[in-house]
């Protein structure tokens, strides 16, 4: 589905001049996390997907929801289909001079790609660039060191993540794994992890059915030992992937669960991917017997 939307640029006609009193809504916490970190306390920001229990697959708006969108100076969003909703929420009329940011845009991603974006390590650095420009597009401004010296700590922010994901890399490059849903899979990706599976994931994420073949394929994945790890959403459980998980523990595989929401107890993004790369580390470690 694809929806016109008038995309306002950084090229404003009005430039921002400070993020001081901006609104900003984004579509989920993580992205509204990032926004708070580089706005500080001149911005009021609301995000609308918060709850990690919740699939955000099967959200539905409100008329709250759509009016934080329409009052909203800046609104994030991921893109890729993964949160249609807001297509809906952008097409109808908003402030003037909205800026619309769709995160999936930044890093190139394509309608059709994995829409797990938030788990490449190069996301969340180019949202914050992007919304420091927005926020001061002209250098003179008098408040810009402030915002740049806040881009900056976020950026080093980053390098324990960056680190860890380089640390893993160095000894578990070509680590075979695989998953029930692609959420992990751009972050997998920057661990040189080979993952398996990847059609029958993406037809569990779809709700569509895999084949017989896909699942016999990863069936044996389990069962013949061949993967390290088995990933799986924990915000989604069905037969299939409790079918799986029991599987993945008969043939004493590691399952590590991951979430597509910020939990409540990771008080930043980089808290919770350090939360979940320790867990890999974990999965990973030699078992005594």
């Amino acid at each position: 589905m694809k929806t016109a939307l008038l995309l306002v640029s950084l090229w404003l006609s009005v430039p921002l001049a400070s993020a001081d009193g901006l609104k900003i809504v984004a579509a989920e916490n993580f992205y509204g996390g990032v926004a708070q970190q580089i706005a500080g306390d001149n911005a009021t920001v609301t995000s609308i997907l918060t709850n990690p229990n919740q699939d955000p697959h099967e959200f539905t708006t409100n008329a709250a929801t759509a009016k934080a969108v329409a009052d909203a100076d800046i609104v994030i969003y991921n893109g890729l289909s993964y949160d249609p909703w807001m297509d809906k929420l952008i097409a109808t009329s908003g402030k003037p001079g909205r800026v619309v940011i769709k995160v999936a845009d930044l890093i190139g991603a394509k309608e059709g790609d994995n829409p797990h974006i938030w788990y490449d390590p190069r996301t969340m650095p180019a949202l914050a660039a992007k919304l420091t420009e927005v926020f001061f597009p002209k250098s003179a401004n008098p408040r810009a060191d402030t915002y740049q010296k806040q881009l900056a700590d976020f950026i080093a922010s980053m390098k324990p993540v960056l680190d860890k994901i380089a640390a893993i890399k160095a000894s578990a490059a070509g680590t075979e794994v695989t998953a029930t849903e692609p959420v992990f899979g751009y972050m997998a990706d920057a661990l040189g992890f080979k993952m398996l599976n990847g059609d029958f994931q993406m037809k569990v994420m779809n709700d569509a059915e895999p084949t017989a073949a896909e699942t016999a394929a990863f069936e044996k994945s389990l069962t013949s030992k061949t993967v390290k790890i088995l990933f799986y959403n924990s915000q989604v459980t069905d037969p299939t992937t409790e079918r799986i998980q029991k599987m993945a523990q008969k043939s004493g595989i590691p399952i590590l669960g991951v979430t597509e929401t910020q939990p409540a107890d990771q008080k930043s993004y980089v808290a919770w991917m350090l939360h979940e790369l320790d867990g890999v580390q974990a999965a990973l470690a030699p078992k005594s017997h």
